[in-house]
Parts: structure tokens; sequence; C-alpha cells
């Protein structure tokens, strides 16, 4: 009986530990775009900066 109940709860552990990894790939996964967005959005900021620079008036 006691066997029993722990093979259930290792069972129940290994699935914890399953899904935890699986949501930690995940997390890497949606990080990583991220941080590839904001590349992007960070280069046509500066894109956007420079042609402004670029069409000021000069003094």
């Amino acid at each position: 009986m006691a066997a029993d109940l722990l093979t259930s709860e290792v069972a129940n552990a290994r699935q914890r530990i399953h899904r935890t990894e699986l949501a930690l790939q995940r997390t890497e996964e949606m990080l990583a775009e991220n941080l590839a967005l904001c590349s992007r959005i960070r280069t046509a900021v500066e894109a956007a900066d420079r042609l402004g620079e670029d069409r000021s008036p000069e003094l």
C-alpha cells in the first residue's frame, strides 16, 4: 500500500517536472522572440531618428 502511494507520488512529480520543463522551454522561446522584436524596433527607431536629423533645417 505504501509502495503504491510512493509510486503514484513519483509519477505525479515526474509529470510536474515534465510540464515545468515544457513551460520553461516555451518561456525561453518567447524571450528570444521578444529580444529579436526589441532589436528590430530599436533599429527602426534609430533609422527614423537619423532620417529626422537629415531633414532638419540648418540654422
